[in-house]
């Protein structure tokens, strides 16, 4: 009784512990849930805070005299001032309206200071900058403007830092999020924008260092074929009959030693020079270009077309404006942050660029004594030393040396493992890479002038198509490419017969007016003609986006602005088609196919080669195309198969898959048939592939999905400010070149009939405000295929004016 009492007794104690357990639970819960709600008011009122003013008038400090501001029905700003100065301070104040935090965030990660706002996930990424000395160069390429463009410059800059000071209190979003201002915007910050383009479009000097390690295991004739230079399909701008020979290059055979990198250094060292994987493994920053004389067109005057393909990102790579003052008026897009139009037309010229993949840089092994020297022609030298100082947020500075020869900076501290001193030449940091040509560019307005300007453009290296007013169409290689007299060095370079004999004259480069064929395109493929007396690259990329657009244009009359968007979005692949075919064989062929594969083979022998979003033939071709690379490389590269990268690597896979070489065959495969069987049935598990393959669809399979780099990282936030994950059609071989986070950064089409029907979209909106109505505006347009006028001359614009500011004195 006594025990029974006391079990009794303590029943009507437990209870209020357990009820005050559960009060604190639903206290700390609802407490969490207003905290996360009040969280997600403040970001929104912040960003509306920050929304900028687009009607009235403001005051802006230093004008001369007032500035006109229209924004049409996209919120692109059409910039009217009444002279040079007015204009460019008025184009950085508008654009640092939309963009600032864009801007800010550009000249920190190319100047290699991230770490300072975004913590110490960001050091090695500095690290990397601090090395490369970019903003050393970009300090010396700012010394080296025309008197003009500084002064144009300055002008931007005073217009960035009249918006910053006018914005205090109510700086976009993310500046309060991350609790920082931004400093003063300056000249060389303009230039360190430039500097990242540069980098962007032509820093490739880490496949040497993994081409370097694959030949030595593999030798030189085996390796041979995973680095082919062009192709059979090729077909450059000047030559009116396509290549039809397959050229390739001798390479040397390599020692590899214990010293060199490992695996998982070039790896890292690869993701941070490009960005990681995420965007799409193996795509290639590049673009499509192409332009049509009047004799091919319905109305009789040219076509231009142009749409670049880089990494999707929120806000846009591009920004798109019109700026206008007297004679001088200027439509298109151009990076934040850097001043001017890069790419778009003027009342007489119109241009677009490609990647020309032009060979800027090269590796060179130092030879040491003990006393700290360096060996060169003339004989030894001092290697110099400085240290570089990167500020992290939230942890201790990290001290770094960089070391630096005549040839340039040291990168050996980058390859960790590496006891070679192995420093980078690279043509963006020579002395005779001057200034920016890009205002002369925007005022030009002939061939002539046009081909004046770009004869003093260092880099990036580009393709540039032309058209004009007058009917005229052309094409121009741009960029300072290393003249090197034994030609091209695909590994680090251990003689002295591969050093720079200055740069390739401009005369000697690529370049056309108004071929017979009427008709001019380039896509990132090879660019040299037949015959081509100096080498400009030994990477160029796969031919077939370029194949496509000229097998697509030939033999086409009447064409019309309409045909050019039908061409920019063609999903159509020849080389995924053809492989479907061999695949659909091979699987006949093979022992034992199960049931998977014998389907898998009907779907793939009836295929149109058409990467659609519902075509489960394309996602069989992907997913035995992924498993390819690994299965063929790894018997006989270990670990070391996953440092294959290269820009030409799907012609490769081809030419492989097509001649079915004895010597590429994996052991225990008693045939190719067997082989390419058993790949396909491994891409489809790798891939997870249902069993009725029908239902598997490839834009499922292979969506696309733009996230903004902050508020992506919300959840509550991350639904409304991206996209989300949406199915998507084409791959890296279509013209429209796909991948998760990657594709045509913008459509353009200038047609010289219509000046105001020309057209220009970029991906996402003008504005970087998630609540702004220019934010997410040109999505529905980019994704559906479809594009849109960008209006040019005054009643154009007037018409579809839908907000007007004055900027005055």
């Amino acid at each position: 009784m006594t025990l029974g009492r006391k079990i009794v007794d303590r029943e009507p104690r437990r209870r209020p512990v357990l009820r005050i357990l559960l009060i604190l639970i639903v206290v700390i819960c609802t407490g969490a849930v207003i905290a996360v709600a009040g969280a997600g008011l403040w970001m929104k009122h912040a960003m509306r805070a920050s929304l900028p003013q687009l009607d009235g008038q403001t005051r802006l400090r230093g004008l001369s005299a007032a500035v006109t501001i229209r924004r049409d029905k996209h919120g692109v700003p059409h910039i009217d001032a009444a002279n040079l100065d007015d204009l460019f301070m008025a184009q950085g104040y508008i654009t640092a309206q939309d963009r600032l935090w864009q801007m800010d965030m550009a000249r920190r990660m190319s100047a290699g200071e991230a770490a300072e706002i975004l913590g110490s996930k960001l050091v090695e990424h500095d690290r990397v900058q601090r090395v490369l000395g970019i903003r050393a160069n970009a300090e010396r390429l700012t010394a080296t403007l025309s008197s003009w463009d500084r002064r144009y410059f300055e002008d931007y800059a005073r217009g960035v830092n009249a918006y910053i000071a006018d914005s205090e209190g109510h700086l976009p979003a993310e500046f309060r999020l991350l609790h920082y201002e931004p400093k003063a915007w300056r000249p060389v910050d303009s230039m360190l924008v430039v500097m990242a383009m540069v980098q962007m479009l032509d820093q490739r000097w880490d496949t040497k260092i993994e081409r370097e390690t694959i030949t030595a295991k593999l030798g030189p004739t085996l390796a041979d074929t995973l680095y082919p230079t062009g192709s059979w399909r090729d077909h450059p701008p000047t030559q009116s009959v396509p290549d039809l020979t397959a050229p390739q290059q001798m390479i040397p055979d390599v020692p590899l030693d214990e010293s060199q990198t490992k695996l998982e250094d070039l790896q890292h060292l690869h993701d941070l020079l490009h960005g990681g994987r995420d965007a799409c493994d193996r795509c290639t920053a590049g673009s499509n270009e192409w332009v049509i004389s009047g004799a091919h067109t319905a109305s009789g005057k040219p076509l231009l077309s142009n749409d670049m393909h880089l990494g999707h990102q929120i806000p846009n790579i591009w920004y798109e404006s019109d700026l206008a003052s007297g004679g001088f008026h200027v439509a298109g897009v151009t990076v934040p942050g850097i001043p001017y139009i890069i790419a778009g037309h003027n009342n007489h010229i119109a241009w677009g660029f490609t990647a020309l993949y032009g060979d800027v840089q090269d590796l060179f092994v130092e030879q040491l004594n003990g006393q700290d020297e360096y060996k060169a022609a003339d004989g030894w030298h001092a290697v110099e030393h400085s240290q570089e100082t990167i500020h992290v947020r939230g942890g201790k500075d990290v001290v770094i040396e960089v070391g630096r020869t005549g040839h340039g900076p040291i990168v050996t501290s980058l390859l960790r493992g590496e006891k070679r001193t192995i420093s980078l030449a690279w043509s963006a940091n020579d002395a005779r890479s001057t200034g920016i040509p890009l205002f002369n560019l925007d005022g030009a307005s002939n061939w002539e002038q046009f081909r004046n300007a770009l004869s003093h453009w260092w880099g990036p290296t580009q393709n540039v198509v032309y058209s004009d007013d007058q009917g005229h169409i052309g094409y121009q290689a741009v960029g300072n490419i290393p003249n090197r007299v034994y030609g091209l060095a695909p590994v680090p370079i251990t003689d002295a017969n591969h050093e720079w004999q200055g740069f390739v004259p401009f005369e000697q480069l690529p370049s056309t007016l108004d071929p017979a064929s009427g008709v001019i395109a380039t896509a990132n493929a090879r660019i040299t003609p037949d015959g081509y007396p100096v080498p400009l690259s030994g990477q160029w990329a796969d031919p077939y986006r370029n194949e496509r657009i000229w097998k697509w244009l030939a033999g086409k009359e009447k064409l019309t602005p309409a045909d050019m968007l039908t061409l920019q979005t063609d999903v159509y692949s020849t080389v995924d088609q053809e492989l479907a075919q061999r695949f659909a064989y091979a699987i006949d062929h093979a022992k034992h196919p199960g049931l998977q594969l014998r389907q898998a083979a009907d779907l793939l022998r009836s295929w149109d080669g058409v990467v659609g979003v519902d075509s489960p033939a394309a996602t069989i071709v992907d997913a035995a195309k992924e498993a390819f690379w690994q299965m063929v490389l790894k018997p006989k590269l270990g670990d070391d198969w996953q440092l294959y990268h290269w820009a030409e690597s799907e012609f490769a896979r081809e030419q492989i898959i097509i001649n079915a070489p004895t010597q590429w065959l994996p052991a225990g495969e008693p045939t190719w048939d067997d082989f390419l069987a058993d790949m396909v049935k491994q891409g489809l598990s790798n891939e997870h592939a249902p069993l009725d393959l029908n239902h598997w669809r490839y834009g499922t399979e292979h969506p696309v999905e733009v996230a903004h780099p902050i508020y992506g990282l919300l959840p509550w936030f991350k639904h409304w400010t991206g996209t989300g994950v949406l199915p998507q059609a084409g791959d890296k071989t279509t013209v429209k070149q796909s991948g998760r986070s990657f594709g045509p950064s913008q459509r353009f089409t200038m047609d010289w009939s219509n000046v105001d029907g020309s057209t220009e979209n970029i991906v996402m909106g003008e504005s970087g405000d998630p609540l702004s109505d220019y934010y997410r505006d040109q999505w529905p347009y980019w994704y559906a295929g479809k594009t849109f006028a960008l209006p040019f001359t005054n009643d154009a614009v007037a018409a579809q004016t839908t907000h007007t500011l004055r900027l005055i004195p």
